[in-house]
């Protein structure tokens, strides 16, 4: 009897990108599977890293998401993977929260670009408080 194999840290992480970007813009599973002519288990399966996402397929996800595909590769986050369990605090981590998505989807709704800096810097101020 064959043992599962678990996840690449790679694969659970660009899966994690995955999901946080089609969060971010408010898209289901389901619309991303349709423009990606796929199930919508199998966007979750890609998203939880259980299924590798291939080359091609990575970047018709790309294309739907509005994203460079080294936009699921930029970072340090591969420089050291973490393992599955563990907790994680990133931005990539943050971004899919429902803190993060509430935190985002807000502020890009602010217009003018000097109260955008004025929250930026409060918030600067409030973390080293």
């Amino acid at each position: 009897m064959a043992t599962k194999k678990a996840p690449s840290p790679i694969d659970v992480e660009v899966g994690r990108r995955i999901r946080a970007q089609r969060r971010l813009l408010g898209m289901s599973q389901s619309a991303l599977a349709e423009k990606l002519d796929l199930t919508f288990q199998q966007v979750q399966k890609y998203e939880k890293g259980v299924n590798r996402v291939g080359a091609s397929r990575l970047q018709r996800v790309a294309d739907s998401l509005g994203v460079p595909i080294s936009h699921f590769f930029d970072n340090a986050a591969f420089d050291n993977p973490v393992p599955t369990d563990a907790p994680r605090n990133d931005l990539v981590g943050f971004l899919s929260s429902e803190e993060g998505l509430e935190l985002n989807r807000a502020f890009t709704k602010i217009k003018d670009a000097r109260t955008r800096q004025k929250i930026v810097g409060l918030l600067k101020s409030l973390a080293l408080a």
